[in-house]
C-alpha cells in the first residue's frame, strides 16, 4: 500500500495512550496511519483526534494533534498516511 509521510511524533502520553504528532500534511478522521520508528511499527485508524484538548474531524499541515494509539510510540517516530 502506498504511504505518504505526514508528520512526526513529538510526545507520548501513557494515560490515556495518546501520541502527539506535528503534522506536515493534512489528516482526517477515518484515515489509516502507520507509525514507524527504530522499535515501533503500528498501523491504526484515526478514531479520535484533538487539537488543544478539543475534538476535531480534520487537521492541516502545521497543526499539533493528539491521536489515540493502540500501543506505545516514541518521540521522533515517523507518521505515514496509508493511501489506497
Amino acid at each position: 500500500m502506498p504511504e505518504q509521510i505526514i508528520g512526526t511524533v513529538s510526545d507520548f502520553f501513557a494515560q490515556p495512550v495518546v501520541a502527539a504528532i506535528e503534522l506536515k500534511a493534512s489528516l482526517e478522521m477515518g484515515d489509516k496511519i502507520r507509525i514507524k520508528g527504530h522499535t515501533t511499527d503500528i498501523e491504526s485508524m484515526v478514531n479520535s483526534m484533538q487539537i488543544n484538548n478539543v475534538a476535531v474531524k480534520e487537521a492541516k499541515a502545521g497543526d499539533s494533534v493528539g491521536i489515540k494509539v493502540s500501543e506505545r510510540v516514541r518521540k521522533g517516530d515517523t507518521v505515514y498516511k496509508i493511501t489506497d
